[in-house]
């Protein structure tokens, strides 16, 4: 186990705070809300766009983006996340290589499980035409029958999964 070397974090309620205020610039600028899958999304559909253009430009779900998919408000926040978060753990010296795990299972079992979780969220994000941070903040924020249902399921899947697992990280 790693002990915190680096500042401390900033205060939940005042990041949630200040998570709200981004919301609601976000809706009072852009005039939508936020989400993540879509820049990742686009991000994906530009990759093939490199290598196979023809197909991408013909497919029924990447082809509706055209020939310049990175040009969307969601790839530039999806950026600014990954850089801001670095930028942040590199100002607070939280940066270091490890694997967070608990004693029972390998490096590489929970690189390949977290792979395989990210993967199948991933899939379901996009099935389900929008990610944790669009459902959760923009559809509640919204009071959507589906968001609020998302949030409610996210935490009872939480707690049932935490139930499962959790002998898994008894050290």
């Amino acid at each position: 186990m790693t002990t915190q070397t680096g500042n401390s974090y900033l205060n939940p309620y005042l990041a949630g705070f200040l998570l709200g205020i981004t919301l609601l610039a976000s809706f009072m600028i852009l005039g939508t809300g936020l989400g993540a899958s879509g820049g990742l999304a686009r991000l994906s559909a530009w990759c093939g766009l490199c290598i196979n253009p023809e197909q991408i430009l013909n497919s029924e779900y990447f082809g509706k983006w055209g020939a310049h998919p990175l040009k969307y408000y969601l790839v530039f926040m999806f950026a600014g996340t990954l850089i801001g978060g670095f930028v942040s753990a590199l100002l607070n010296r939280r940066i270091s290589v490890q694997v967070e795990r608990g004693t029972q299972y390998s490096a590489w079992k929970r690189l390949i499980l977290a792979l395989l979780g990210g993967v199948i969220a991933g899939f379901a994000t996009r099935l389900a035409r929008g990610c944790t941070s669009g459902m959760a903040l923009t559809g509640t924020a919204l009071l959507t029958t589906g968001g609020v249902a998302f949030l409610l399921s996210t935490f009872a899947g939480g707690y049932l999964m935490a139930y499962f697992f959790r002998r898994q990280w008894h050290d």
